[in-house]
């Protein structure tokens, strides 16, 4: 049989597995057969997926409806011989092109970085020889050894561990480390439960052991996510989708209309070539070239302003589809949570203390029912914190005023509960020093250490552990004065039931005196006769910033879930300290739901009750990834957040992945459109926030620039099917589209965020860029423009001017009256002053510009010569002016009307 596809290592017995492979469980294999696997498996590494080459990825690019329409009026301006705007649109273009090729080029960087992952050493034994190699030289049926700090260096069925506890936290999401055993288990056991397993890439914290490969690169679990990142699809946002489908309809309109031109001034005897700059004219005035950079300068301030706010934004797109999510779905460990256990309750002789603060650093006062008490008043209390330091392996670290742990997140939070009570590790362990010890074993469910007392005529045994284990050894229980009295079963199942309602991690501890002539401690020892001391409960607590955040997600309408790969009860009692809301009213079971019961649901199932959960617990990589999935096809726009390896294919498959810059690993990073750089979760409000605010700036944008191609395209086609001369030339319409664009236009990417942007809901993913009542407004200004400019045109020609004057005053009626619009534009639906006239300081700089240059263009004669303008009186100003202050008046009244129907509707 191929070894390789051997599946279920877990469920065979230790024995069973090394007989497959063919290796020995104490020589490893020989040398011959290490290298004849060698050249059958090949190496130990990740296979990186080929993408696309620099020239296509480039090249694709310009594979975009708008783009072609952009091409097509740098094409049309250079068959003009309009060197300077062909040249400018074009330049557009290929920075556009240039942006997003840099960007897309990195995102196979992901698998690159899960690669990286499996690079480092691995002991092993061949031949009977203990000896060290490079990681990529393993092959199915090595015996690898395990110890402390290495990292697991391919999939591994464990044949012996001591006190073997590894960090899988990156791969499944498990909050704390796993305690590892060698024992055969269920076949239907989760990845997260397979306790006689070591991944790939995991970390081993404590203690040692020895495992046979069962599976290498491709083939281990890390392989199977390489997969999944390699094949999850990388989606449009919601606004570039939209943008997509208005270019597609746009394009055929402006050919559609251009073609009509074409056939009115051939039907009316205009020369052909005439007819033809007609059309020209009208394409060139509908196309809006200043959209593509819009976007990207608009989107290149919100990434910005987001990195002041510690987002970085990976792919510009990402901040627009933030102010667009309708569900966040979170992991658990070190992005709702702290991952720092911290110890909140201990229960000694019937009363019940809470410990404040959180994380390692040991401060926080300690109480009962709400009133501070002095430790030092409560000796059972101390005890049974000193039982937690005694019997304790691990230590906390001042880094540079940062609490950090070497060792067991549990231990390490029983030394800061117990410092908080006055007890220092050093001077503890002095007094009592340790002789000897029993390390925690799965099969025993605890941990025993033996130490000299005091007086020297006794020593004393500590024991902590499974409240199972412990309770059934002890025989009495310490009490509230140090003396011993009855073991009160009931109660100390009360206390138990309460913390496990709450999620906390429950330990017990006893212990027992016995001679000082004894130099070592057996399990027989402790076999019964023990007393009883307290109980300790721990958890990874909830970031108080989380919560808020939460809160505020839940008052924009976005729905938070969490996904993680740790135990249902905890996830489901950390996920109701945040405030998590699930949509099961009438199935409170369905408020959290279990990898277990996911794997049984069909697809349908699945949309149903992803819909209503609030928590999914235990879950595996392609869960997380069909949990997405599944949001996506209700129509939902999913933000995901991670920060493990596990994260990543997920990440990658959302419409924007959010990585955690601190805590995260280089493949969740590379994976991800978003980074935070202080992994708080409460940056994803202010980014949701930034988010939307620049979404409404594009909007804005959009509903601005319409009307002026809208109405530029509508004079031409005026003039055209009444045979009358055309108001404005092609040049003169590249003059208003592009300099207005950048002068007027860009300027609202600099708009303050509307009032109320964070209590609305977000904008349902089917719902129009531009909705019903900014296209009627967008229809009004364009007839405004029309009458303004073609009548402004008609007037100077019965004046007997020049139709160069005439000309002119029809561009500064286009200019002016998109320049008294804009101001209207500076928000979709109050009146700008409610904003205040100038409070946007970038906008009255480029109307000062904008209006510098209409000089220019008006009175300059080189300017004359270059655009057929001419200078205008006194009296054309006066109608110019008196048109844009219509547009203005008439678009706010519109505005105030809208407003009171909405409030007495």
């Amino acid at each position: 049989m191929d070894i390789l596809l051997a599946k279920h290592w877990h469920h065979l017995p230790r024995e069973e597995v090394a007989t497959l492979l063919e290796s020995d469980g104490a020589r490893g294999l020989d040398t011959f057969e290490v290298a004849h696997r060698q050249a059958n498996y090949g190496p130990n590494r990740l296979t990186v997926a080929k993408g696309k080459g620099p020239l296509v990825l480039f090249l694709l690019q310009f594979h975009q409806p708008l783009v072609y329409i952009l091409l097509g009026a740098a094409a049309v301006t250079f068959a003009l011989q309009e060197w300077v705007d062909s040249g400018v649109i074009f330049a557009v273009v290929l920075v556009n092109a240039v942006i997003g090729f840099i960007q897309e080029s990195r995102a196979l960087k992901a698998i690159e970085a899960l690669a990286r992952t499996m690079e480092g050493s691995a002991t092993v034994v061949r031949a009977g020889k203990k000896e060290k190699i490079t990681a990529v030289e393993l092959v199915p049926g090595d015996l690898v050894l395990l110890q402390s700090g290495d990292k697991v260096p391919s999939d591994l069925r464990l044949l012996r561990t001591r006190e073997l506890q590894i960090d899988e936290s990156a791969l499944t999401g498990e909050s704390v480390p796993v305690q590892k055993q060698a024992d055969q288990l269920a076949r239907d056991t989760l990845l997260a439960d397979r306790s006689n397993m070591a991944y790939s890439s995991a970390l081993v914290t404590y203690g040692t052991g020895a495992g046979i490969v069962v599976a290498i690169g491709d083939s281990t679990e890390i392989g199977r996510i390489n997969a999944l990142i390699a094949s999850a699809d990388t989606l449009a946002t919601p606004l570039t989708r939209k943008i997509t489908h208005f270019s597609k309809i746009l394009l055929w309109i402006i050919l559609g209309l251009a073609g009509l031109t074409l056939l009115a001034g051939w039907y009316h005897g205009e020369p052909l070539l005439d007819s033809f700059m007609a059309a020209v004219a009208l394409a060139v005035g509908a196309i809006p070239e200043g959209l593509p950079a819009a976007m990207t300068i608009m989107l290149a301030i919100g990434v910005s302003k987001m990195a002041q706010r510690n987002a970085i934004i990976r792919k510009m797109p990402a901040v627009e589809t933030l102010g667009s999510t309708t569900v966040i779905c979170s992991d658990k460990t070190g992005t709702l949570t702290r991952n720092e256990m911290t110890v909140l309750q201990v229960c000694v002789s019937g009363l019940c203390y809470e410990f404040a603060g959180v994380g390692y650093a040991p401060q926080g006062a300690i109480s009962v029912g709400g009133t501070a008490i002095d430790p030092a008043s409560h000796p059972a209390l101390l005890e049974c914190l000193r039982a937690g330091l005694l019997c304790n392996d691990s230590r906390l670290v001042d880094k540079e005023g940062q609490w950090g742990i070497e060792g067991d997140p549990t231990e390490a939070a029983m030394i800061t509960a117990a410092a908080k009570a006055g007890l220092a590790h050093a001077s503890v362990d002095e007094s009592c020093p340790r002789i000897d010890a029993l390390p925690f074993e799965s099969q025993h469910q605890y941990m025993a250490t033996l130490h000299a007392a005091d007086s020297g005529s006794v020593a004393c045994i500590y024991i902590k552990g499974t409240v199972e284990s412990v309770l059934s050894r002890c025989h009495d229980a310490l009490g509230a004065g140090m003396e011993n009295e009855p073991v009160d079963q009931a109660r100390i199942e009360r206390e138990i039931a309460d913390m496990a309602g709450k999620g906390l991690r429950v330990l017990a501890f006893a212990r027992k005196t016995v001679a000082a002539t004894g130099q070592s401690v057996s399990h027989a020892d402790i076999a019964g006769g023990l007393t009883f001391i307290g109980l300790q409960a721990m958890m990874d607590p909830p970031r108080e910033e989380a919560i808020a955040a939460v809160s505020a997600c839940h008052r924009a309408g976005i729905q938070v879930k969490m996904i993680t790969g740790d135990h249902l009860a905890t996830a489901a009692a950390i996920a109701r300290q945040i405030g998590l809301k699930g949509n099961a009213v009438d199935d409170p079971d369905s408020y959290a739901v279990n990898g277990h019961r996911l794997a049984q649901l069909a697809d349908h199932e699945l949309v149903d009750i992803v819909q209503r959960a609030a928590v999914f617990a235990r879950v595996s990589p392609e869960q997380k990834l069909r949990l997405v999935e599944a949001l996506q096809r209700s129509g939902h726009v999913v933000a995901m957040t991670g920060d493990g390896v596990n994260d990543a294919p997920a990440l990658k498959q959302a419409d924007i992945g959010v990585a955690m810059g601190q805590g995260g690993t280089e493949v969740a990073k590379e994976a991800a459109d978003m980074v935070l750089t202080d992994d708080n979760f409460s940056t994803i409000e202010a980014a949701v926030e930034e988010g939307r605010a620049v979404f409404d700036n594009l909007v804005k944008f959009i509903a601005w620039t319409l009307p002026t191609n809208i109405g530029e395209g509508l004079v031409i086609l005026v003039a055209v099917f009444a045979g009358l001369t055309l108001p404005i030339t092609p040049v003169q319409i590249l003059w208003i589209n592009m300099t207005t664009a950048v002068l007027l236009g860009l300027m609202l990417a600099f708009e303050g965020k509307e009032p109320g942007i964070m209590a609305r809901p977000p904008r349902r993913p089917e719902m129009p860029v531009l909705t019903a009542e900014l296209m009627f407004r967008i229809g009004l200004v364009s007839l405004m423009l029309l009458l303004g400019a073609f009548g402004l045109f008609e007037w100077v020609l019965q004046q007997g001017r020049s139709v160069e004057i005439a000309r002119t005053a029809a561009v500064n009626m286009f200019v002016f009256g998109e320049l008294f619009y804009l101001f209207n534009c500076r928000s979709l639906r109050y009146s700008v002053f409610r904003l205040g006239l100038f409070s946007n300081r970038w906008l009255i700089l480029g109307v000062v510009v904008m209006i510098l240059l209409q000089m220019l263009f008006t009175y300059s004669p080189v300017m004359n010569r270059l655009f057929g303008s001419a200078p205008v009186g006194v009296g054309d100003w006066m109608l110019i002016l008196a048109g844009g202050s219509v547009i203005f008046t008439v678009v706010g009244i519109e505005k105030w009307l809208r407003r009171r129907v909405e409030s007495h509707g």
